[in-house]
């Protein structure tokens, strides 16, 4: 495993993460740190993301034209994103193999990952049209 420097700055934010069950931007993080009683400035929390991101203890999601959001599960997942509110949940189902092969057959790239996120409205939303 790389060798890790977490200070006590990266540990903050890395706890805020992994306690985090939505995939907090930066903003939320600086929010949830203030809260905890950490005044960390807005350099230090994106100087520490970028390193628990290049570190791969977090995952940086680049989802839209949205700000950037972290997610503490490393392990291979998809994300659905409501189109209403912005939440974002994780989706657990496995991207077909055959899909990859077709994405590379298409382009000439060797496939090494896939990340897909989805669009829709969350049930929380819908509930909302309705009324």
């Amino acid at each position: 495993m790389k060798s890790l420097n977490l200070t006590t700055q990266r540990q903050a934010v890395y706890d805020v993460i992994k306690q985090s069950e939505d995939h907090p931007t930066a903003a939320d993080i600086m929010n949830r740190l203030m809260e905890k009683g950490n005044n960390l400035a807005y350099g230090t929390v994106y100087n520490s993301l970028r390193y628990l991101t290049d570190k791969q203890l977090i995952r940086e999601l680049k989802l839209g034209e949205s700000a950037s959001r972290y997610d503490a599960r490393t392990d291979e997942h998809q994300h659905i994103m409501c189109e209403v509110c912005g939440k974002v949940d994780e989706v657990m189902t496995k991207v077909p193999k055959d899909w990859a092969e077709t994405v590379s057959e298409e382009t000439g790239y060797d496939v090494n990952h896939a990340h897909v996120v989805f669009g829709g409205v969350c049930p929380e939303c819908q509930i909302k049209r309705k009324k």
